[in-house]
């Protein structure tokens, strides 16, 4: 189109130039230049996945950014993909730092993370161990944010173990070889998650971490943290660690405000609060695996924040 109105412009008689064509040129080259000013303006997306998932899974949520953001550039990172992404998350973490870092060196503007399950720890730990990252906003989409009490999903990787009894594996050198364990989080054995966490405990600042002063300012270069989950997800238990709430030792779920990572301010959960920069949204009827395919769920909650 640009090169059309050049053509359109240098082709023109002195008639043309006071006639029709005259009117028709300008107007031309207004809305092209319009249309690349917009399409310019989209910052790059960067799309993690989450438990055994691969890019193969997104091609809905790409061709919804590409219908209602033309021209974004867009990455679903492609590592750790289905049985792969049982892999130690902080080996991940550095995977995905690796891969998404020259796509953030190539955008002046900043990008976005669109974060999905457990995907949305993995881009926790590379936001909090990147000093130099540009991320504007980072879309936790149904993220067990403050981990995982609850086994349904899985019991065909662990058939010996209930829920009640998963922490005598996962709270062990050998569990935190799992993923999953790296975010098991037991409300009856909170010393045990204390003490043998070597993701979520450090990631919370709920032990001790010679790091942790530079990951709070780390994460607070973010923008904006939009969260997203729902009653009926399925999998996420309870689903209000998406909010970043979870279970007391009697089970009952309290708030993000009513936990200590928030009152004591460990990792600036509440800063990033009482900057105003923490979006929640809640959406009934959706089930874990359909989180990035539902078109409601993007048009309510994703969409407005890409650009």
């Amino acid at each position: 189109p640009t090169l059309a109105c050049l053509w359109l412009l240098s082709g023109m008689t002195m008639r043309h130039r006071s006639g029709y064509f005259g009117v028709l040129a300008p107007i031309c080259c207004l809305l092209v230049f319009l249309l690349l000013t917009l399409v310019a303006s989209y910052k790059p997306v960067v799309i993690v996945h989450g438990l055994f998932d691969s890019p193969s899974d997104f091609q809905q949520l790409l061709g919804f950014i590409n219908e209602t953001h033309p021209g974004t550039n867009v990455t679903v990172v492609d590592l750790f993909d289905r049985g792969e992404s049982l892999k130690p998350l902080w080996q991940q973490v550095e995977g995905f730092r690796h891969a998404i870092y020259p796509i953030m060196q190539n955008a002046a503007d900043g990008v976005h993370l669109v974060c999905y399950s457990q995907g949305g720890l993995i881009c926790r730990g590379i936001l909090s161990t990147m000093p130099d990252h540009n991320v504007d906003t980072f879309i936790s989409l149904s993220s067990p944010q403050m981990g995982q009490y609850g086994l349904d999903y899985l019991r065909w990787l662990f058939p010996k173990h209930m829920k009640s009894n998963l922490y005598r594996l996962c709270y062990t050198q050998l569990g935190q070889d799992f993923s999953i364990c790296n975010y098991w989080n037991d409300p009856h054995h909170r010393d045990l998650y204390l003490n043998n966490s070597n993701f979520l405990a450090l990631l919370n600042d709920e032990r001790i971490n010679p790091n942790a002063t530079d990951w709070k300012k780390n994460l607070l270069r973010i923008r904006k943290l939009v969260l997203i989950g729902g009653p009926d997800d399925g999998v996420i238990t309870p689903w209000q660690s998406s909010m970043f709430a979870f279970y007391d030792v009697n089970e009952t779920v309290r708030d993000m405000t009513s936990q200590l990572v928030y009152l004591q301010d460990t990792f600036c959960l509440k800063t990033l609060y009482a900057r105003g920069d923490i979006r929640f949204y809640t959406m009934p009827g959706v089930p874990h695996t359909l989180w990035h395919s539902n078109r409601t769920v993007y048009d309510t909650c994703i969409a407005k924040w890409l650009t």
